[in-house]
């Protein structure tokens, strides 16, 4: 009974919000680059099989892109930073399971991976529209660094660690393996604290109350916060384990792709008057290289990272 208890509460106001936004959005409007660019494909052509060697892939990936002044660096300066840090808590012991933790990290980041390398390829039809949508803004460049993060870690958590889940299996010793999950939580939040202070001290030389447009700007990354997400997905997957009605198993599916693209739509349309919104666009563009931006939050995240 548990998978059909969990099933009934995936669906809540949030949710219904999200695939509303979804259902007027119009995805076929992110384009890929027009040209794939071989240096970055060769570093993700391949799985990755170890957590070693994706924290090592996901960390040069990230450099060639700040290289290029390509925005798909914005998520990758806290994701590889996490995958490092988790990976260092995996050696020290921190989790009850750590084989299991090592497929729950190396499963997570190929899911990054392969949606990476199909939008690069143009390859839409393989690129989830939560990455779409993400993989498309940086690629124009028109959000907020901000929006970029939310962005990202919308598409990773609200869509990909659900099936990430399901693939790595949560069974047996469920309970262990949720309280692994759980422990995620706060390395995570700790990256993503330390990347919005830095922000807020980027974007503070032009606002008189950071404190307050910084708050609110919050409230459009959290339709469903990252807590909130990653318990949403570790539903999803006991729904997708325990109910073995094919069609109740498509429609979570299509519930979770939908909730996500909502959510990503949701984080481009953030509830802040305009002239804040093109204030806060100025400064990041006054004097604020792509790079010189995630130095700053870098070396924010290295003061709190383990």
């Amino acid at each position: 009974m548990t998978g059909y208890t969990d099933a009934a509460r995936l669906v809540d106001g949030s949710t219904l919000r999200a695939v509303s936004l979804a259902l007027r959005g119009e995805v076929e409007t992110f384009a890929p680059p027009s040209t794939p660019d071989p240096a970055l494909i060769d570093v993700v052509d391949q799985p990755f099989e170890s957590v070693t060697e994706a924290a090592a892939d996901l960390s040069r990936l990230e450099s060639r892109l700040r290289e290029r002044g390509d925005r798909r660096a914005v998520f990758l300066t806290i994701y590889a930073r996490m995958t490092r840090d988790v990976h260092e808590a995996i050696e020290r012991g921190t989790f009850l399971d750590p084989d299991w933790m090592r497929q729950y990290v190396i499963t997570f980041a190929n899911h990054y991976r392969r949606a990476f390398l199909a939008f690069e390829r143009g390859h839409l039809e393989a690129v989830p529209d939560p990455w779409r949508i993400a993989f498309g803004t940086a690629i124009r460049g028109d959000a907020l660094v901000v929006q970029d993060v939310f962005l990202g870690v919308n598409a990773h958590i609200n869509y990909d660690l659900a099936l990430t889940l399901q693939a790595v299996g949560i069974d047996p010793d469920r309970a262990q393996k949720y309280a692994d999950h759980r422990a995620i939580n706060d390395i995570l939040a700790r990256l993503i604290d330390a990347q919005q202070d830095a922000l807020a001290e980027i974007y503070a030389a032009g606002v008189d109350d950071i404190d307050a447009v910084f708050g609110r700007l919050d409230e459009s990354g959290t339709l469903f916060s990252m807590k909130e997400g990653r318990e949403q997905a570790w539903r999803v997957a006991i729904v997708l384990t325990d109910v073995g009605i094919s069609p109740i198993a498509s429609a979570v599916r299509w519930v979770l792709r939908a909730t996500a693209t909502g959510g990503a739509f949701f984080v481009l349309g953030p509830p802040l008057d305009p002239s804040i919104l093109r204030t806060l666009r100025a400064i990041e563009a006054e004097d604020r290289a792509l790079d010189t931006i995630l130095e700053h939050v870098q070396d924010r995240i290295e003061m709190v990272s383990t």
